[in-house]
């Protein structure tokens, strides 16, 4: 595994302002795997200094379109030389089942480029509108300046290209910020940048914790912070920026729905379940932990439920048959622990799993896969984001009442609808207020696919045409001949 001693600054290695270092800590063992160096407000000063300079002075955001596409296609074909490597780096430092790391978090980011790069070629950088009123109005998409972006642990290098590459691509100047947590992953994307010559100030990466994001985003040389976690964390975020009017994008939490129709197949729907639901086991942001089934059927759809859960594989992520592995820090663990217990106070029933380590296990944060059913709109397991391997069952008795409950949240990111028949599944995706739904499946993650949350779950979108305008500033030319 590589060490690192210097932060990548600039487009350079440098060594860091202070001395202070980042322990990553395998989730699985509890053991030291590597140290970092930690950034420090000095060091964000440096790199918001050297994005300036790139921006204001540089060449970068004056550079023709296509040879930023290049770029992007070369930091691509870089990238996916190293995938597999990537994915035993995120099993290390987070825990991600390996399975899950090679094909999400490492094989996703290698496409998103690409798509990515496809989207540029053929994106209206300038175009002329015959105006109305006697003038033409030549519209040009301009780069929006220095961006923050600030990347959570869960999916840390899928999240970094999210925001890195369209805004490279439209000619920014970028920061990123990546979790503590998940810092080797960034400092492997350093490394690729650093193969591309990119010029000075363009990419700067600072592994640091909540106090340097606090530090970047109110950082009077950024032009945009694009930010990716928590409801509450976004909360604070948006204050910064709306007080200096700052441009934003959030994308936040989630408390996703999924409805199961009384047409479908109970088999099926627990299999897609063991993916909505617990993808990266359960730490996941669109996860779709609340399931809701018609009361009719409920034995059925729990049943199956139950039985697909149970078989689940807990424990070493490097193991290939490994399904849920260990959650990210100790921290996490225990607040997953606490939803469990505050559940089954309120009156939850307990169908599957716990708060106690699983028996597979040792050692490691781990919680058991668990399944609540009874579970009323009200309680805290049924509103709040848990971020872990536990799925609540609730019961419906029509269309109307399960829009209801899939509606009864603040959060709006996420959800899907299963059953045979298509236009039925449709019809009642839309009348869920979401950003992102899937039909028979979760959200795909495709990055044709626009992506965000509405309600409070987030602003803007990334992922396709729009996840490249979020970086523009869109400019009007009235254009006249004199006579």
């Amino acid at each position: 595994m590589a060490t690192y001693e210097d932060l990548y600054i600039g487009g350079r290695w440098v060594s860091p302002a202070t001395a202070d270092t980042i322990a990553v800590i395998s989730p699985h063992t509890e053991q030291l795997v590597a140290r970092v160096p930690a950034a420090s407000p000095a060091d964000v000063d440096r790199a918001v200094t050297a994005a300036r300079a790139a921006f204001d002075d540089g060449p970068w955001p004056h550079t023709d379109p296509a040879e930023r596409v290049d770029v992007i296609r070369r930091l691509a074909a870089l990238y996916t030389a190293r995938e597999d490597e990537l994915a035993r780096l995120i099993t290390t430092e987070m825990g991600a089942p390996i399975t899950f790391s090679r094909s999400a978090h490492a094989r996703l980011p290698g496409v998103m480029m690409r798509a990515f790069a496809d989207i540029a070629e053929k994106f209206p950088w300038r175009e002329t509108r015959s105006g109305f009123l006697g003038s033409d109005v030549v519209v040009e998409h301009r780069p929006v300046g220095v961006v923050a972006a600030v990347i959570p642990w869960n999916m840390p290098m899928f999240l970094i290209v999210a925001k890195l590459i369209p805004a490279l691509l439209a000619g920014c100047a970028v920061v990123v910020k990546p979790s503590p947590e998940t810092s080797l992953d960034a400092n492997l994307m350093a490394e690729l940048l650093d193969e591309l010559d990119l010029p000075p100030g363009v990419v700067s990466v600072l592994p640091g914790d909540r106090d340097i994001g606090r530090h970047l985003v109110a950082h009077e040389g950024v032009d945009k912070v694009s930010f990716t976690g928590s409801t509450a964390a976004g909360r604070q975020v948006a204050e910064v920026c709306g007080a200096a009017l700052r441009r934003v994008s959030l994308e936040l939490g989630g408390k996703s729905a999924a409805v199961v129709l009384d047409d479908a197949d109970p088999e099926d729907v627990a299999q897609g379940m063991l993916v909505a639901g617990l993808m990266n086991s359960g730490q996941a942001c669109v996860a779709q932990t609340r399931v809701l089934v018609p009361h009719r059927r409920r034995r059925e759809f729990l049943d199956a439920l139950v039985v697909g859960v149970e078989n689940l594989t807990v424990g070493d992520p490097f193991d290939p048959a490994t399904r849920v592995g260990p959650m990210v820090s100790q921290r996490h663990q225990q607040r997953v622990r606490g939803y469990i217990e505050h559940a089954r106070e309120q009156g939850a029933r307990l169908v599957l799993g716990g708060s106690d380590l699983p028996e597979t296990v040792e050692r490691g944060w781990y919680i058991r896969p668990t399944v609540f059913a009874d579970v009323d709109i009200s309680m805290r397991i049924a509103r709040e984001e848990v971020f872990g391997p536990v799925l609540t069952v609730h019961t419906y008795t029509d269309d109307d009442h399960a829009v209801e409950i899939a509606e009864a949240t603040e959060y709006g990111l996420s959800g899907s609808v299963w059953t045979s028949d298509i236009d039925r599944g449709l019809a009642l995706a839309g009348r869920i207020r979401t950003g992102t739904l899937g039909i028979n499946q979760p959200y795909t993650m495709d990055p044709v696919a626009p992506f965000g949350g509405v309600k409070h779950s987030g602003i803007g979108r990334e992922f396709g045409r729009e996840g490249l305008a979020g970086y523009l500033e869109t400019i009007s030319i009235s254009v006249r001949e004199l006579l």
